[in-house]
Order: C-alpha cells, then sequence, then structure tokens
C-alpha cells in the first residue's frame, strides 16, 4: 500500500511552508531518518525527514513552490513489494484540514521575533507518532483524522499510549477516529474523548462563513522611484505579524538603569586569561546573559509567562538570545543559564549563534525560554526598548557602554557604564516587581562575582 508524504507543520503556527529543495527524486530508494527535503516554515529552513522505507514514486509538489498548505500531499512512496509505476496519486495533492494545535503549546514563544514560539517537531509524520509516544504534543496541522479500523473489523490501529489513556478513561478505541498516519489513534484523538463515548474527536468542518478567507489588506501604491522589489520569506512574514500583535496586545512597561562595567570588564579580562589555554573567550554579552538568568531566579515573579486564564512561574531561567540572520532575527536558547558557568554558556551561545545564521538550528534550540535579551551595543547604540517575545514576560535591552561622568566612592570621577532596559508584561509583571529586577541585574553586573557564587 501506498503511503502519503504530506507537508508536515514543524511549528504550531505554521500553516504553510516553501518547498526550498527536493534532496530525492522519482525512483530512489529511502529509509527512516533520510533528509528528502529541505523546507522553509515560518521560523526558518529545516530538514525533514523520512519516516518510512520506500521508494519515491511520484513527487507532487515541484521545489521552490511557495505557500503549500500543511497537510498537502508532496509526494507518493511505494512500499516493498509495491510497483512504483503502479502508484497513482489519487487526487491527493489537496490538502487535508489542519487540527488544531495542543493546548500545552500555548504560550511557547515564537522564535522567529528578534525579541520569539514553537514545537520540538523536525520530520513529517514523526511529529504525530514519536512526539505523542514520548509525551510530548502532537503537531498543529497534522492531517484530518481516518477512520481507525475497517468495516470489516479490522484491528483498531493505536499507539500504546492511546490504549492506556483511553482504557484509564473508559473509551472506546473503535468509535475514536484517528488523526495519525493512517488513521492511527493517537493521545490527542483520546485525551478529550469522554468515558462511553464513540464518535469521533475529529475537530469539526467549519461552515462556509467560518471558512471564508478574510479579505486580503489593500496593497501599499508604491512611489514611481527607482526601486528593487523583494519577496518577502516567511520568517520575515512571521517577525511582522508578531510583533504587531505584541505591541497591539501586550502592554509594555519600561524600566531603565545605568550600570557601571568597569568590575565586570576586570573579571572579565582574568577570566579569559585563564581560560585561553581551553580556547574560550567571555564576551561581555555572555556574563550578561548569566546575570539576567540569575536575577530572574531570584526575583521569580518576572519569570513568568502569562496566559489568559493562568500565570506560569518557571522554575529555571532559559534565556532567549537575538543573533541577526540574513532572514531576519532569531532567538537561539541558552536553556538552564542560571545554573551554568559562564565558559559553557560562551561556549553555547558562539555555536548556536553561528548555526543560526546558516540556519542548522534545531527547533528546540530555538523555540521557547522565559526572557530574552537583546544587546545592541556593538552597533553604539545607547539605549532603546525592545518588544516582548509573547508569552514571555519580558525582554531586556542592553546599549553600549562608554566612559561617562559617574559618582564613584562618594565622588565624581568617570567610569565605563552601559544603559539596560527590560520590557515587562504588565498584565503579568507589576512596575515594582520589573524594578527589583533590574536592581537586582545592577547588582550582579556591578558586583559580579555574585553571580558565580
Amino acid at each position: 500500500m501506498s503511503i502519503e508524504i504530506k507537508m508536515p507543520a514543524l511549528s504550531p503556527t505554521m500553516e504553510e511552508g516553501t518547498l526550498a529543495k527536493w534532496l530525492v527524486k522519482e525512483g530512489d530508494t529511502v529509509s527512516s531518518g533520510d533528509i528528502m527535503a529541505e523546507i522553509e516554515t515560518d521560523k526558518a529552513t529545516m530538514e525533514f525527514e523520512a519516516v518510512d522505507e520506500g521508494v519515491i514514486a511520484k513527487i507532487l509538489v515541484t521545489e521552490g513552490s511557495d505557500n503549500v498548505k500543511v497537510g498537502t500531499v508532496i509526494a507518493i512512496l511505494a512500499e516493498e513489494g509495491e510497483d512504483p509505476a503502479s502508484v497513482t496519486s489519487g487526487g491527493g495533492a489537496k490538502a487535508d484540514t489542519p487540527q488544531p494545535a495542543d493546548p500545552q503549546f500555548k504560550g511557547t514563544p515564537d522564535a522567529t521575533d528578534p525579541n520569539a514560539k514553537g514545537n520540538e517537531a523536525q520530520g513529517g509524520a514523526r511529529t504525530v507518532e514519536q512526539a505523542e509516544d514520548h509525551g510530548r504534543p502532537a503537531d498543529a496541522g497534522t492531517a484530518s483524522p481516518k477512520p481507525a479500523a475497517a468495516a470489516g473489523g479490522d484491528r483498531v490501529k493505536a499507539s500504546p499510549l492511546a490504549r492506556r489513556i483511553a482504557a484509564s478513561k473508559g473509551v472506546e478505541l473503535s468509535g475514536v477516529s484517528g488523526s495519525g498516519p493512517n488513521g492511527r489513534i493517537v493521545k490527542a484523538d483520546v485525551e478529550g474523548a469522554k468515558p462511553g463515548a464513540g464518535q469521533s474527536q475529529a475537530t469539526a468542518a467549519p461552515t462556509a462563513e467560518a471558512a471564508a478567507p478574510a479579505a486580503a489588506p489593500k496593497p501599499a501604491t508604491v512611489p514611481d522611484i527607482p526601486h528593487e522589489a523583494t519577496k518577502l520569506s516567511n520568517m520575515r512574514k512571521t517577525i511582522a505579524r508578531r510583533l504587531t500583535e505584541s505591541k497591539q496586545t501586550v502592554p509594555h512597561i519600561y524600566l531603565t538603569v545605568d550600570v557601571r562595567l568597569d568590575a565586570l570588564l576586570k573579571l572579565r579580562g582574568e577570566l579569559n586569561h585563564s581560560l585561553e589555554s581551553r580556547g574560550v573567550k567571555l564576551s561581555v554579552n555572555d556574563m550578561l546573559v548569566k546575570a539576567l538568568a540569575v536575577s530572574l531566579i531570584a526575583v521569580p515573579k518576572c519569570n513568568v509567562m502569562f496566559t489568559p486564564d493562568q500565570l506560569i512561574s518557571f522554575k529555571r531561567a532559559d534565556i532567549s538570545v537575538a543573533v541577526s540572520t540574513p532572514s531576519g532575527l532569531i532567538t537561539p536558547i541558552v536553556k538552564e543559564a542560571d545554573t551554568k558557568s559562564l565558559s559553557v554558556i560562551s561556549t553555547e551561545v558562539k555555536d548556536l549563534a553561528g548555526r543560526a545564521r546558516d540556519n542548522k538550528l534545531k527547533p528546540e534550540e530555538f523555540q521557547g525560554g522565559t526572557a530574552s535579551i537583546s544587546n545592541m551595543g556593538m552597533f553604539g547604540i545607547k539605549q532603546f526598548e525592545a518588544v516582548i517575545n509573547p508569552p514571555q514576560g519580558m525582554i531586556l535591552a542592553i546599549g553600549a557602554g562608554e566612559k561617562r561622568p559617574y559618582i564613584v566612592d562618594g565622588e565624581l570621577g568617570v567610569a565605563t557604564v552601559m544603559s539596560a532596559t527590560g520590557s515587562f508584561d504588565h498584565r503579568a509583571i507589576d512596575g515594582a516587581d520589573g524594578a527589583e529586577l533590574m536592581k537586582m541585574f545592577k547588582e550582579l553586573v556591578e558586583r559580579p562575582l555574585g553571580m558565580l557564587a
């Protein structure tokens, strides 16, 4: 039996993508784990892996195709013993109805924003099966549910986890429609079922009115001036949409402190001298990432995420670091930055930033984070206000360090000073709590041994 290979949802916000490049051709044999294509999502360009074994019988969507809807059949795979020449598309190029994202994805930051949302999925159908069987939510945009069993009484197709959940809830699997590959019942299909229920858990088809697309905005009039038009990438579209949403829906409050850097710069020089033999060179930004992470743990009321009915408080500090790439800004994450050494943070930041510029990050490396940091000091920017990455609660904007008149030991002198501005979601974080975080950050930078204790 042939297998339909469908456009995967590689992030919970992805509704369509660009099939940038096919790495296989018709007639090629593929095995599970083989890279079949490169797909440009609303996040980045990512590799798409094969889940099943077989022969590529037909490629239905050519490389370079834009706006390929999630669930669209992009190729047909002939299984072992099946004649690829006999395989027909069967009209499979029509996009199935995407399923809604798992509620667990609510509030995951969008990492394509300069200041960023996500999912851990990397492969096509694997995003449903493997994620579900390892306790992670299935991806948004998977194909519409199919009957789990044939009318002839075939065995119900269901994952082991789905069977356990169904048994504990008293749900009859024979009456549940599966949204996994080939109609397999997965975790998401049985979680919402009521005991004794036999109805399909599939999402109801929208009415014609609800399904009607919103009217497209009127394009701007381009002045009669010599110019060059560049097509917007999926990442740039997402950045524009997410930043607009943030500024329109999140009440920002901005708090700025001036921070003396002399002690931190001195410690950095000493540490770099001792780390030279290990090939590690700390940047000021590496130390500021650590200071922000420790501050968030010390002031937990700022290490939060706002949802419509809950305030989520995080127990560790994962810092999203803004990195400029040719496609736009992306924020790879230094996880558990509050407990990692400066040398580890430095090594990770350099590795993540390099792979971000090469579009080689894995989804879990840039999706998530509890707060963000954006440093524009290297451009000579003295002070700026960054846009929050919903649903994160705050972002720290770092300006350039410069020599300024400063009160040193009670007397007017000259010191190296930078301005740091915290942008806080006022729905989740009160001004006094934000001020406490900024005060803690200032103290840690001015007395940097405190962040190492």
